[in-house]
């Protein structure tokens, strides 16, 4: 018994030791919001010198802890936070944002990087936390909405489609509008190529740490030559020191259609026919009930899946990965696999006075291009035949047994199955950069960056032979083999002297260099006709583009109120010739710091307040052909050959040209203000601007008997734009558990047309905007005074039961003759309006967000209504076959398809609307130490359209719509998993 009473007395006086005993503490620290982990953090006992920073997953461990000591987690832009340690031995720590340190945040300009704070120009900088969650291929869907002043605009739901970006409406009228894109340092080529599609969809969007998009003539005119039009840089993400980090990031999709061509139904095409048909028409009827858009389009499925692995040590860092994209299209055989690589190595050396940075972006595309023919023919094919003949061939209409008839539409189904459209592409984009600081001077650094865009693809298909099944109308099919390699050499040389003097208050921030780059583009075009067994080779004349430039900037903070950016570029381009190759481009900013005046400088109320004034001129010389000041010559292919002494000889034929073309420049001029309020819980800029293009590198006609071609360039014409622009965001929720978000932006713009040639207001302008029904057909104009490409219709007539009357118009200059002269622009494709929204609320480990966009004032012209709707449509006059329409002619009854009324402008419709664009769901796993970090999240794109617009979609980039390829809805579940 005394035994067991020492025993527990000793274990009495053991406490007090046992509560001071020494521990091992693991713990993750993560983001508030997104809920990934922050690598680099510091996690330190207070009051002493052991610590710790976390690994790139977020983790750490501490040893000989003590459950009385208290932790304190810190790292740059977030605030610092304080934890007991007590028993526990596994933490999970979330540190929110320090909104008064959101200032510091780091924007990307042209040659540098510049503190948001201390930046002049218009600047928005997207990070991996700001961009659209859901299932996005490419670039520009990951900001659409989210970009003040800039519209992106998918040309249709195909995955991987193209898209129209336009920042700040562009600034031209018939040459290139698209910003520049810089990925990495390397100003990429525009456009896409042979085999490929959206070429932003190259780089793989996990691979991308931050966008951003210079909006102003100084934000953008260190870039000269090719930013009139705005520039969009992307910066890929680089592996941090550490031990080895792996994180994989997957999805799995499905897409549907949710929305289709409003046709008349095999019922209501039956009744029609048999009460306006002829006896022929009503005998060609069938049996069947088709929906030919059901029969076209599918539910779609889709895989991405990305494997990264980054790590490194104190002076040389790594990242790199892998993934692969295997997409599905809603029409039918429509496919897109992409395989991308990237890989970026950063390194230190000489006690970090050289810097070597070496970048790669890869990708791989093989694309299943689907017949989009098949889009208007399942409009118009007619609904009571079956899709395929007893005998198992598609059904066709035949002139006669053995030859298709080819004026009638194809079977959607054999356009699909029997023509294919094959496309390969590669693309590789790279660089490697030397940042020296000099020994004997360290504020002097030069840079040397040495890039590449190389760019090659084939597109090649084929029909299928024979009559039974052949899609011509001999019967015979042909195939065709296009190539195309592009390849974009950059060299960038400059110096860069950071300095102050003390005595004024000055910083100062001085750069100057030389740019060179050039682009190579060859390809050969071939097609093979069966019937005639010939090839037909058509190769391309390999160009070379060459652009020089000379460039300086210089920053400069007078008491850390009063900024000053002056730049100058003087910029080459072999396009045109020596008397007008080169020009310069200067632009000046100015800004005022308010917040830290005396008078403001103690009110917490306000946590930043700028004033931004700026100016300056851009150039625009992309007009897409290479020598449009040259004179050249074009040789003929084999079908243009000329007979002589029994030798087939090749032709040649002179190309147009102009010498005397030049640069295109555009004048631009800024006001901003940017603000932030209550501890920057409220933040936003507001910016107002006004552009002017003069000496238009237009493309027009030429006068009679004059030049090698009917149209040709010319500097003539100028363009003024002018907007409003309003970005914020609110934070009305945040503690430890919740953070709500809200942001949104507003831009209001208008642009005109001020001079074109010699023009006056009354003359008629040029006719742009090629419409289907008819030959040679266009719908839109240019002319001084109006908006560009506004439509120019005739002004429908409208009986008293609000019906529009078949072939009555209004004789607007009321001559008694309805002639060209009754001709009136009506309306515009632009948006007078266009807005996006944006909120995320989180919730411990949950995180839901969701965005809006929408536009206002834009008008389409619904050419699927004006060439599908008649009564000529549907029963053509041969009577051999039929054709379906769309059941806007049940309303207007109108009889046929002639060249007024296909430009009345009943036809020409409010295109406003508003887009739920995406919803996201996610949540992360509380995980014990040394585990993985998990998080689910599920998306919805594309999930409402509201608008009173008659067709398929509102959102069509030049405002005529013609056989849309359908947006559908998509449904994402992602897994993101850092080990």
């Amino acid at each position: 018994m005394k035994t067991i009473y020492r025993k527990l007395l000793f274990l009495l006086l053991l406490l007090p030791f046992c509560a001071i005993a020494q521990n091992k503490v693991e713990g993750t620290v993560l983001d508030n919001t997104s809920g990934q982990p922050i690598p680099g953090v510091n996690v330190k006992i207070e009051g002493s010198a052991s610590g710790v920073s976390t690994g790139f997953d977020g983790k750490f461990q501490l040893t000989n802890v003590k459950p009385t000591d208290v932790l304190s987690i810190s790292y740059m832009g977030y605030t610092t936070r304080t934890v007991v340690v007590g028993n526990q031995a596994s933490l999970t720590i979330k540190l929110q944002e320090d909104s008064n340190q959101l200032k510091e945040v780091v924007v990307q300009v042209g040659y540098g990087s510049v503190k948001k704070k201390d930046a002049t120009g218009g600047v928005t900088a997207l990070g991996t936390k700001d961009f659209n969650k859901g299932p996005v291929v490419s670039a520009d869907a990951m900001i659409t909405g989210r970009v003040a002043g800039m519209q992106v605009i998918t040309g249709g739901g195909s995955p991987g489609e193209g898209a129209t970006i336009r920042i700040r409406q562009g600034s031209s009228l018939t040459a290139n509008n698209d910003p520049l894109y810089v990925i990495d340092g390397v100003a990429v080529q525009a456009g896409g190529i042979n085999g490929g599609r959206n070429p932003l969809s190259t780089i793989n969007q996990n691979n991308i740490e931050s966008i951003s998009v210079l909006k102003d003539a100084s934000a953008t005119a260190i870039y000269g030559s090719r930013a009139s039009n705005g520039v969009v840089i992307i910066t890929t993400k680089k592996g941090k020191s550490g031990d080895l980090k792996v994180s994989y990031n997957g999805n799995f999709q499905v897409s549907q259609v949710t929305n289709d061509v409003n046709v008349l139904s095999s019922d209501e095409y039956n009744t029609f026919v048999n009460a306006n048909g002829t006896a022929n028409q009503v005998g060609l009827l069938g049996s069947a009930s088709t929906d030919w858009q059901k029969e076209i389009y599918r539910t779609a499925y889709g895989t991405d899946n990305n494997i990264a692995l980054s790590g490194g040590v104190d002076n040389l860092t790594y990242r790199a990965s892998v993934g692969y994209a295997n997409l599905q299209g809603i029409l039918l055989r429509d496919n897109l696999q992409r395989t991308t690589l990237q890989a970026a190595l950063v390194g230190n050396f000489f006690d970090k006075h050289l810097r070597v940075e070496l970048n790669n972006n890869t990708s791989s595309m093989v694309n299943n291009y689907s017949n989009r023919a098949a889009v208007g023919t399942a409009v118009t094919f007619d609904p009571t035949q079956a899709v395929k003949n007893a005998d198992g061939s598609y059904f066709q209409w035949y002139r006669d047994p053995s030859t298709i008839e080819t004026l009638a539409p194809s079977n959607p189904l054999s356009l699909i199955t029997q023509q294919n459209n094959y496309g390969t592409s590669f693309r590789s984009i790279g660089n490697i950069q030397f940042d020296y600081k000099m020994h004997f001077l360290p504020e002097l650094k030069a840079t040397a960056n040495f890039g590449y865009d190389q760019n090659s693809g084939v597109s090649y298909g084929d029909t299928s032979f024979g009559f039974k099944n052949g899609l011509s109308g001999s019967g015979y099919g042909n195939s065709y083999e296009n190539t195309a390699t592009n390849f974009n050499k950059l060299m960038d040389l400059y110096l860069n002297y950071k300095g102050t003097v003390e005595a004024a208050s000055l910083v100062y921030d001085v750069t100057a260099g030389y740019n060179y780059q050039n682009f190579y583009n060859n390809g050969v075009n071939s097609s093979l006709n069966y019937e005639k067994n010939q090839t037909i080779t058509n190769p391309q004349i390999p160009s070379n583009l060459n652009l020089q430039s000379f460039f300086a900037r210089g920053n400069f903070a007078f008491a850390d109120k009063y900024l000053l950016t002056a730049s100058y570029r003087y910029d080459g381009t072999s396009r045109f010739t020596t008397d007008n190759r080169w020009a310069g481009f200067p632009a000046v900013a100015a800004a005022w710091k308010i917040n830290e005046e005396g008078f403001l400088k103690d009110v917490e109320a306000v946590s930043s307040l700028k004033l931004r004034l700026s100016w300056g001129v851009t150039g625009q010389q992309d007009i897409g052909t290479i020598y449009p000041s040259i004179p050249l010559y074009q040789v003929s292919n084999s079908s243009a050959q000329y007979p002589f002494g029994g030798t087939y000889y090749n032709t040649y034929r002179p190309e147009p040209y102009n010498s005397n073309l030049k640069w295109e420049q555009t004048e631009a001029t800024n006001i901003g203000l940017d603000f932030g309020f209550l501890k920057n819980r409220i933040t936003g800029t507001v910016d107002v601007y006004k552009k002017e293009t003069e000496d238009l590198l237009l493309r027009t006609f030429n006068p009679a008997f004059f030049g090698f071609s009917d149209q040709d360039n010319y500097n003539i014409g100028s363009v003024e734009a002018e907007g409003i622009e309003v970005a914020a965001n609110f934070i009305p929720v945040k503690d430890d558990n919740w953070e709500w978000n809200i942001g949104g932006n507003i831009t209001f713009q208008n642009s005109e047309v001020t001079k074109l040639t010699t023009t006056q207001a009354n003359t008629p302008g040029l006719n742009v905007g090629g419409i289907s029904g008819g030959t040679g057909n266009t719908i839109q104009n240019l002319q001084v005074g109006y908006a560009p490409n506004s439509f120019l219709v005739f002004e429908q007539a409208y009986g008293a039961d609000g019906k529009p009357l078949d072939g009555v118009f209004i004789d607007r200059n009321k001559d008694g003759v309805i002639n060209d002269k009754d001709l009136y622009r009506f309306h515009k494709p632009s948006a007078d309006i266009f807005y996006g929204a944006n909120t995320s609320l989180a919730y411990k480990n949950w995180l839901f967000a969701m965005n809006i966009r929408g536009s206002w004032g834009n008008y389409n012209y619904n050419n699927v209504d004006s060439s599908n709707g008649t009564v000529s449509n549907v029963l053509p006059a041969n009577g051999e076959y039929l054709t379906n329409g769309t059941s806007d002619l049940l309303y207007t009854g109108f009889q046929t398809t002639n060249d007024r009324q296909i430009h009345s402008d009943y036809y020409v419709q409010d295109a406003s609307f508003v887009r739920l664009d995406n919803v996201s769901l996610g949540y992360t796993f509380n995980q014990k130490a040394n585990a993985p970090l998990i998080q689910l999240t599920a998306a919805a794109q594309n999930v409402l359209v509201i608008s009173d617009y008659k067709g398929l979609d509102p959102e069509i980039s030049n405002g005529i719509d013609t056989n849309f390829y359908p947006r559908p809805i998509t449904f994402t579940l992602g897994l993101n998993v850092n080990f």
